[in-house]
């Protein structure tokens, strides 16, 4: 995204950076339909005690065939932007930020063939590949808290549909849908968890705090432009 803004120069650097914050974020206006009077139709797990508003289901519903999206997942970004709009007015996230990085890291809950049940957790936990120091991952030695979540004695491994590293979780995990703990294969949870990792530090997602964000995430500007591509199509 800079570089595209710097090849066109100053003079339209504002317009430039306005339009492609409109498309990645997916900046909308006070009807946007996410939360309305339908909102009491999807109600399949409660929310955190503090967060009231549900997403419209006829919008969450519609949205996910639209971008082919499960509903469940469709769901939980629609909700996870709900409650940054409390929480976090000025970090301006929208769900198709979201969507982009739950649909890089996991295929929206669904990598290997799992699926997502009513509460939002994958049919079989989707765990990553040993950072062992190979293949060039780092080297994380495994702690009892990270062999809870994956399993391995050994190494450590990115879990659930966000694929939350064990201590980004500690750092930014959360229990989006109020049953009492805070559970990074749970994509309420998970989405919550991202969003916090994304508004960290105070930054502006719908202007130039997106890419910081997102290279925070994960460390590549291949993997920000590949999720920049994907929100931009879910905006659009």
């Amino acid at each position: 995204m800079t570089s595209r803004i710097l090849l066109l120069g100053a003079a339209v650097l504002a317009t430039v950076g306005i339009l492609v914050a409109w498309l990645v974020v997916g900046r909308g206006g006070e009807d946007d339909p996410i939360s309305g009077p339908a909102a009491q139709q999807a109600e399949e797990v409660p929310l955190a005690e503090g967060s009231t508003t549900e997403p419209d289901a006829d919008w969450v519903t519609e949205t996910a065939a639209d971008r082919q999206i499960p509903v469940r997942a469709m769901q939980a970004y629609a909700r996870t932007e709900i409650s940054q709009r409390e929480a976090a007015p000025e970090c301006n996230l929208r769900w198709n930020t979201l969507a982009g990085v739950g649909s890089v890291e996991s295929a929206h809950g669904t990598l290997g063939g799992a699926g997502l049940d009513a509460a939002g957790v994958p049919s079989k936990r989707i765990i990553g590949p040993p950072l062992n120091g190979e293949n060039g991952t780092r080297a994380i030695e495994a702690t009892k808290e990270s062999t809870a979540l994956h399993g391995d004695e050994e190494w450590d491994r990115a879990v659930g549909p966000f694929q939350f590293l064990t201590s980004s979780w500690e750092q930014y995990g959360a229990d989006a849908d109020g049953d009492g703990r805070a559970d990074p294969h749970d994509i309420d949870d998970a989405a919550l968890g991202a969003a916090n990792h994304l508004c960290d530090r105070e930054r502006d997602l719908a202007g130039e705090g997106w890419v910081p964000a997102v290279f925070a995430y994960n460390n590549s500007m291949a993997y920000v432009k590949k999720v920049r591509g994907i929100a931009d199509s879910y905006a659009k």
